[in-house]
């Protein structure tokens, strides 16, 4: 086991304040594969002077000058993939091949993203009389979640430092092991001391230290809604700008004319990868009432190719969820919606057979789900498809937008134009028309309680910006 004593503050490896720490556990194993330091707000104390300490002169630096450090983390990135693979594996539970390309090769994407905007990034504009210039935030705390561990820790931090921001990242508690390898990866860039800050602890001691910190002037945290509201409930007392990427509840809508078979098996692709651990899950599929039963069999056929397993044999597309209370929680979801009149198709709330050891859930899919079910309106965040029928498209875009939630989607038509008509009335920040691909320079984020602020791409940038006006 692996005990790590440190947090990374101004620029160097230094022992924690507090004496307590946090074990990892191998989610499909359940045993004890490291400890982290349980951070205190000494800690964050310390981390978030030294942030501010380099602040004003790191964000004086030109982009050319922050774009060196910037491409050695990106290279630093791309030579650490399979360590990147093997680690979020190890204390995620995901797949290793969707841990290849998607938790280790999507970080990387978007740090390369990050370097061309920079490049070409106009922070500088003529409005008039004024000049207007696009100056950085400040110090910057980054609170990530624990299901895609270094993507959600690279789509903060990167452009963070990209717009002159120094940070203080405080990472999941589940997941801390991908981030310090992050941090050494900050360190061998060379970036100078206190640019960079990671301190590791639990939300309620260390993030709620962060989020408080008098010297924080922006936090950004990606994480449950719940969660969202008490960080930015902090934050406010101190007049702090807050982004924030919360909970989904996403709906993907198949119209009549569109390509039933196709349709119903990404979306059952798209809500079991990562093993239903992913914000922005189709978690529901609505369907017209004359092709319902259809969408059902297909659906309970595609997700018996879905067999729960080994994380780290390249054969396995299931993984287990991340811990135990998260496991109970997804089962306890099943046996609601069942209670609550709902058919199981497939999966359903037993322990899968032959993993009496692992946090597994069997991947489900359920119909005869109505708008106002428990499963239909909470986020259940595992591998459970809901299956929804509607009358005609004003009913489908009723039940879609019947949620507090408004984070992704998909939807799917005939034709291009069809759909993206549809799409337009749907209260969602990003949807997918008939299968489109995951795109990283794309603004990313919320409508309702799904959040506020974006992600990624140009706007991802600017978030971490705020403009000065001269007039002339």
């Amino acid at each position: 086991m692996q005990q790590h004593g440190d947090q990374y503050i101004g620029g160097e490896w230094v022992v924690s304040l507090g004496t307590d720490t946090i074990p990892v556990l191998n989610p499909a194993t359940e045993e004890v594969i490291a400890s982290v330091p349980a951070g205190t707000a000494e800690d964050v104390d310390a981390a978030v002077n030294a942030a501010r300490a380099a602040a004003r002169a790191w964000g004086a630096t030109t982009p050319a000058e922050r774009l060196e450090p910037l491409t050695r983390l990106r290279d630093g990135l791309a030579a650490r993939q399979q360590e990147i693979a093997a680690t979020v594996v190890a204390e995620l539970g995901c797949p290793i091949g969707f841990a290849t390309t998607v938790q280790a090769a999507l970080p990387l994407g978007v740090a390369s993203s990050y370097l061309s905007i920079l490049a070409g990034y106009e922070f500088t504009e003529q409005v008039g009389n004024s000049t207007v210039y696009a100056e950085p935030a400040g110090v910057v705390a980054a609170i990530t979640p624990w299901n895609y561990p270094l993507h959600q820790v690279v789509a903060k931090v990167v452009p963070a430092l990209a717009a002159g921001c120094t940070v203080v990242l405080k990472p999941a508690e589940d997941t801390p092991l991908v981030a310090r390898l992050f941090a050494r990866i900050v360190h061998e860039a060379g970036f100078p001391a206190g640019v960079f800050n990671l301190v590791t602890g639990v939300g309620t001691v260390a993030g709620a230290a962060l989020a408080a910190h008098p010297e924080i002037d922006l936090v950004s945290f990606t994480g449950s809604t719940a969660v969202g509201a008490r960080i930015a409930g902090i934050a406010g007392g101190g007049i702090k700008r807050v982004a924030l990427e919360l909970g989904g509840k996403s709906a993907n809508v198949v119209l009549p004319g569109a390509d039933l078979a196709r349709a119903v098996n990404v979306n059952v692709g798209n809500v079991f990868a990562n093993s239903g651990q992913t914000c922005t899950a189709w978690t529901r599929l609505l369907v017209h009432q004359d092709q319902y039963e259809e969408a059902v069999a297909i659906a309970a056929k595609a997700a018996a190719k879905y067999v729960p397993g080994d994380p780290t044999s390249p054969e396995t597309r299931l993984g287990p969820l991340v811990n135990a209370k998260q496991r109970d929680r997804v089962r306890g979801y099943i046996e609601t919606a069942v209670a609550e009149g709902a058919r199981v198709v497939a999966g359903g709330p037993e322990a899968p057979e032959g993993l009496a050891t692992g946090f597994y859930v069997r991947p489900t899919v359920l119909a005869d789900v109505t708008p106002d079910a428990t499963v239909a309106q909470e986020e259940i965040f595992g591998p459970v498809l809901s299956i929804l029928s509607y009358r005609d498209e004003a009913h489908a875009l009723e039940i879609a937008n019947g949620t507090a939630y408004g984070l992704a989607g998909g939807v799917w038509a005939a034709d291009n134009e069809t759909a993206v008509a549809f799409a337009r009335g749907m209260d969602t920040g990003q949807i997918d028309i008939n299968g489109g691909r995951f795109n990283p320079l794309a603004p990313f984020g919320g409508y309702k309680q799904s959040g506020v602020g974006r992600e990624l791409g140009r706007h991802g940038l600017e978030e971490f910006l705020q403009p000065k006006s001269l007039q002339f």
